[in-house]
């Protein structure tokens, strides 16, 4: 874990804050993908992180995994991808040596290929569930499959020799009150930390493999989140107020910028040399999908998982997500600042 503080000059700072305010509307974040394939069909893209999180979850024992999903599923929206610029000026950040450096430290790799910048923004009440962030293979990626299914990969071990490493700098351009990211850098079975979201900073981790959550965003008792589903958006005003769109755009709700959480989140992939990276580009012996559950099932074979026949179905799903996802005891309370 690498702190980068501060991200930006003043001038760069605010600069941020207005891409943010010009981007104008947020959809969810569910909105986004949604891949299905035979195995796991109707499980929820990040089932993995909702499952555990209806398991441990005191209080709330009416909640279902669909009502979670909308619960937690806070606003987003892409501002780069690649060479593509959506938010026009967001090139300063996608290309920010600082960030960069600290990518090639937390891998060890010296080639850095920045490829996304996205923004989060989060409602008084909101939380973000435990989880890692969905991996990417060469052949296999959130475009292609389920984001559950690739965090299975990533967690079994099996397919090292085709991930991507990725970095992910998670910078802050205000100041929140809670929203703290709460994450285990020494593993599931340490200790956990928090690094609040501080205003012009920026924490570089491994997220794919490190597990982390966001706290409540906001203080005092639990605060009651609108009911969100598919079509909500988040659209600014352009004067610091923030309105809440239901499907049909009709405003549900008002707030003020400095009652939301907004983080914009940097990710490159890191390669040990430029023939690496090349394979990546030129998908020099990808994975397929025939292969990815070859190898799964195999291996629950060899654990006594499964027998020697095997339904491609939703129950395989939730058998790998147990098999191996196996997530931290959440804490009580934040127990560690960065």
């Amino acid at each position: 874990m690498i702190v980068v503080d501060p991200v930006f000059d003043d001038a760069g700072a605010a600069a941020m804050l207005e891409l943010c305010d010009a981007f104008g509307r947020y959809r969810l974040y569910a909105e986004h993908e949604k891949i299905e394939v035979d195995v796991g069909r109707g499980l929820q893209q990040r089932h993995d992180s909702v499952r555990n999180y209806l398991r441990s979850r005191r209080g709330r024992p009416d909640e279902t995994a669909a009502d979670v999903a909308a619960r937690t599923s806070y606003f987003r929206e892409e501002y780069a991808y690649g060479a593509t610029e959506y938010a026009p000026g967001v090139g300063s950040f996608l290309w920010h040596d600082g960030l960069a450096d600290a990518a090639r430290e937390i891998h060890d790799r010296p080639v850095i290929e920045p490829v996304i910048a996205y923004a989060n923004l989060f409602l008084p009440g909101q939380e973000l569930a435990i989880h890692t962030d969905v991996p990417e293979f060469r052949g296999a990626n959130r475009k292609l499959l389920p984001q559950w299914l690739l965090v299975v990969m990533h967690h079994s071990g099996l397919f090292d020799e085709w991930r991507l490493p990725i970095a992910t700098g998670i910078a802050y351009f205000a100041d929140t009150i809670g929203g703290a990211l709460v994450y285990w850098p020494d593993g599931p079975d340490a200790e956990a930390r928090t690094y609040p979201a501080t205003a012009n900073t920026a924490i570089v981790l491994d997220t794919d493999t490190v597990f982390h959550g966001v706290e409540p965003v906001g203080a005092g008792d639990a605060v009651d989140v609108p009911r969100l589903g598919p079509g909500s958006s988040l659209v600014t005003g352009g004067d610091g107020r923030w309105s809440l769109h239901d499907a049909d755009d009709v405003e549900v709700g008002a707030y003020e910028f400095d009652q939301l959480r907004f983080s914009v989140s940097w990710k490159a992939y890191c390669f040990r040399d430029a023939d690496e990276r090349e394979a990546w580009r030129t998908h020099r012996g990808d994975l397929t999908y025939d292969t990815i559950l070859e190898r799964l099932v195999a291996d629950l074979r060899a654990r006594g998982r499964v027998g020697p026949d095997v339904t491609l179905d939703r129950e395989l799903g939730l058998t790998l997500i147990d098999e191996y996802v196996h997530f931290p005891a959440a804490p009580a309370q934040a127990t560690t600042q960065a």
